[in-house]
């Protein structure tokens, strides 16, 4: 009888997302970002599921992640923060990823200003999830899981 390999989830948070809980604005919610992370390990092992979550102020640091999640990720959940409305590379990186892909936003991209309403992550992402704050992150891992699972 075969083995049933433990799924690999990649969770990636760009620039400033660890400054989550002291946005004076509250647009990313009260929770810090320790919290958000504890939150997602949670909602990870609830549905059986490894999860790496990082975060990076670096754009290169963010690709390198991406590119070695080829070999070693079931899937990637992405914030990209400031560089999804910026970053071609990071898009290519995820482009050359064949699982499948979750865009999460804690904020909703599209009430905000209007630089913010176009995601180049969102030409490579299966689903996209934005708005709802910290929930959003564990609707995110739950929701890539099932598509891992129906790729199965």
């Amino acid at each position: 009888m075969k083995a049933v390999s433990t799924m690999r989830i990649l969770f990636i948070n760009g620039p400033n997302a660890n400054l989550y809980g002291l946005d004076k604005n509250g647009t990313y919610g009260s929770d810090s970002f320790e919290s958000i992370r504890n939150k997602c390990i949670e909602q990870a092992a609830a549905i059986g599921a490894e999860l790496d979550f990082r975060q990076s102020n670096h754009e290169g640091e963010i690709i390198d992640w991406i590119q070695e999640a080829r070999t070693h990720a079931d899937g990637i959940v992405i914030n990209a923060a400031g560089l999804t409305y910026t970053s071609i590379a990071i898009l290519d990186a995820l482009l050359a990823f064949e699982g499948p892909i979750i865009e999460c936003h804690m904020s909703n991209i599209w009430k905000r200003e209007p630089f913010r309403h176009h995601s180049y992550m969102s030409r490579a992402a299966t689903g996209v999830i934005a708005g709802l704050g910290a929930r959003g992150y564990c609707l995110a891992i739950t929701a890539l899981s099932d598509l891992v699972k129906e790729q199965a």
